[in-house]
């Protein structure tokens, strides 16, 4: 990955305050109260807000990001709710996570540069366990013309970089879907997620 696309977010996340706040995802607040907790995976996660949140509804977190910054607030997050998590830097394919380790990945704002992002999402499945759940919420195409109206809702400006609900289907085929769709929503997230935005939703188990 490009040098560049990790210091954009070094530098964002070297700031002290929480760049998209300390509270969970709202969505993903939500998914999770329906799940029985166990290991969960948080690909793209930042400053660990949600990884640090499910450990403290007990779930045993694992968390993944190019940024090393983020790490460190991800950790200094955890020490302050009094909770552990396992947060590695690097890219995922290095990382050395166990082939089906995980009963849920949670994938929350998770964009990737185009070259990368439908790889990444179809290389998660090896990690999640059969009948896991996959998690996600992310802008879709159509949030360019949210973007253009309200800087402050966040959000890639490349097309490429969001998602559409088909490119989801694609990404996991064999998935029973418990919910996909493209939503607007007002977000209300640190300093960069602030507005109305149209992003996709989706709920997905992976075949036993």
């Amino acid at each position: 990955m490009q040098k560049d696309w990790t210091d954009i977010w070094d530098e964002r996340y070297s700031m002290s305050e929480y760049a998209y706040g300390e509270s969970p995802n709202d969505y993903l607040k939500e998914q999770l109260s329906r799940l029985i907790p166990g290991r969960i995976l948080f690909p793209a996660e930042g400053e660990g807000r949600n990884a640090v949140f499910a450990a403290t509804q007990g779930w045993q977190a694992s968390a993944y990001d190019i940024s090393s910054e983020g790490r460190k607030k991800a950790m200094q997050l955890a020490r302050k709710k009094e909770v552990t998590i396992d947060y590695r830097v690097g890219e995922l394919n290095a990382l050395d996570f166990e082939p089906e380790a995980f009963d849920a990945i949670a994938l929350i704002y998770a964009h990737f540069p185009a070259a990368l992002k439908s790889g990444t999402l179809t290389s998660l499945d090896q990690y999640l366990r059969p009948g896991g759940v996959v998690i996600f919420e992310a802008f879709s195409k159509n949030h360019l013309s949210y973007l253009q109206k309200n800087e402050k809702v966040g959000g890639p400006k490349d097309v490429n970089m969001l998602y559409s609900t088909e490119e989801i289907k694609a990404c996991y085929p064999d998935y029973e879907v418990i919910e996909l769709q493209e939503t607007e929503i007002e977000l209300r997230e640190g300093l960069f997620h602030n507005g109305l935005g149209s992003v996709i939703r989706f709920v997905g188990r992976k075949p036993l």
